[in-house]
């Protein structure tokens, strides 16, 4: 898993909790670096997964809210550091439709040994968008997150659902992000 993903973690437990706090998660952790991690490094994403759980642990907060929580953040920080990937698609579906053909082809650029989910668009129309998600990872809360930090950035008025994938040939979760009727 890409570093800078570490990274933002551990800034954004020191942003919501405290330093301390993200100190003493990664003391807390058998790490193989000892949770020295760069941006541009990789590492086991078994070990985000040990971070957050004893995140949870320390703070009662389940291990699936703070990484839907994680993925907010990230996709605030993806907003302020890339913000000419969000102008060059205003509107909310043509956001995550480009995401597997536009931006994962940036990141590959960036980190050409990265691993990443895939998200394909299975329909869309005016109104609902259903997607894919693939990961071997099978961070579906993450990819929640993310999609619910999409929805905050276009402000758009979104229900998003989720349901395990009922094709054996695309196994993965298929999201379903519908617009709310203004009535």
């Amino acid at each position: 898993m890409l570093g800078m993903v570490f990274t933002e973690l551990i800034e954004m437990v020191e942003r919501r909790f405290s330093p301390a706090l993200a100190d003493s998660v990664l003391r807390a952790v058998p790490l193989s670096n000892d949770g020295a991690y760069t941006a541009v490094g990789y590492y086991p994403h078994e070990e985000i997964l040990a971070l957050v759980g004893e995140l949870s642990q320390r703070t009662g907060i389940t291990e699936a809210e703070l990484v839907r929580g994680f993925g907010e953040h990230l996709m605030n920080r993806f907003t302020e550091l890339h913000p000419r990937m969000f102008t060059r698609h205003p509107d909310l579906f043509d956001f995550i439709a480009s995401v597997d053909r536009e931006v994962h082809i940036e990141v590959k650029k960036l980190y050409d040994q990265a691993s990443l989910p895939r998200f394909t668009v299975i329909s869309r129309d005016e109104h609902c968008l259903r997607m894919l998600y693939q990961s071997p990872r099978g961070m579906d809360e993450l990819a929640l997150g993310l999609l619910q930090g999409a929805v905050g950035h276009y402000r758009s008025a979104c229900i998003i659902s989720r349901q395990p994938s009922a094709d054996p040939q695309a196994p993965g979760t298929v999201f379903e992000l519908r617009r709310e009727t203004r009535t």
